[in-house]
């Protein structure tokens, strides 16, 4: 009896820190959204308020007015949309072989793609820049879209590790009908692999909706920057930073990875949780 009041009360203190640590990592998400309804004056009140005096809308309606909102929208659609389809058709087909297929080196090919992962993006950004300026490629999309056809080591580490999860009997039935390699990978593999094409498409949207730094580096018009580069013009364009409508831009940015994580948090759960099986 003792015995489960103790199980009880620990199981119970449990989830109480874990909702103190949920609210307390929370609290700056909540604070940006809330601040976004505050009028200017209100963020040179000290102590700061939480809470705004009454909803103040029109920060809202004046950042669509005053800034390029929509078209930094449309510059990061077209930066998401790229950028996901071609780290999942160039990482899924890069996993297959060295997941399904059996060849010499197999094991070496993806011990390189791994070492590739501990060398800092920062380090190759000067020599990326040198080359795309040569092809003539600087100040349009096609440096960040491009490279993501090339496939990225870790989502191809994802799929090949889910990959390795169905077993190779689905393989070798497919091949008694008269499947080639590429009817088992567009037939059999890619249909059970859902889950993991989900999850890096969502991870992948996620962070080329936050990024700032790549495009910073390759796009200098204001009409090809995406929303996270607009918001940085837009507070450096008046003599007094606008928090206000910072922090308005800033919940608008909030928006689709809240949306993306709450619609895919199945599969992004199943997703990792079955890449370690094997």
């Amino acid at each position: 009896m003792q015995g489960r009041r103790r199980k009880r009360y620990t199981s119970m203190h449990q989830y109480l820190l874990m909702v103190v640590v949920a609210l307390v990592m929370f609290f700056p998400i909540l604070w940006i959204i809330l601040s976004s309804f505050k009028p200017m004056i209100e963020f040179s009140v000290f102590p700061p308020r939480i809470l705004p005096s009454r909803l103040y809308w029109q920060n809202y309606a004046e950042v669509f007015a005053n800034s390029k909102l929509l078209v930094y929208l449309r510059n990061t659609l077209i930066l998401i949309v790229g950028n996901t389809v071609g780290t999942l058709l160039s990482s899924s087909m890069v996993a297959y072989p060295l997941a399904r297929m059996r060849f010499k080196g197999r094991e070496v090919i993806f011990s390189l793609i791994l070492m590739t992962m501990m060398v800092p993006g920062y380090v190759t950004i000067i020599p990326q820049y040198v080359l795309f300026k040569q092809l003539g490629w600087l100040d349009t999309f096609l440096p960040i879209i491009v490279p993501a056809f090339f496939a990225y080591p870790y989502n191809v580490f994802l799929f090949r590790q889910f990959y390795r999860t169905i077993p190779r009997e689905l393989d070798e039935a497919a091949k008694i009908d008269g499947c080639s390699e590429w009817g088992v990978f567009l037939r059999i593999i890619a249909p059970i692999s859902r889950p993991i094409f989900i999850t890096i498409g969502t991870l992948s949207s996620i962070f080329w909706w936050n990024e700032f730094f790549i495009p910073m580096v390759f796009l200098n018009s204001e009409d090809l920057k995406p929303l996270s580069v607009g918001i940085y013009s837009f507070s450096r364009t008046t003599f007094v930073v606008r928090w206000d409508l910072i922090m308005a831009m800033a919940t608008i940015m909030l928006l689709l990875p809240m949306a993306l994580f709450l619609l895919a948090r199945q599969y992004i759960t199943e997703g990792i949780k079955t890449t370690g099986f094997k």
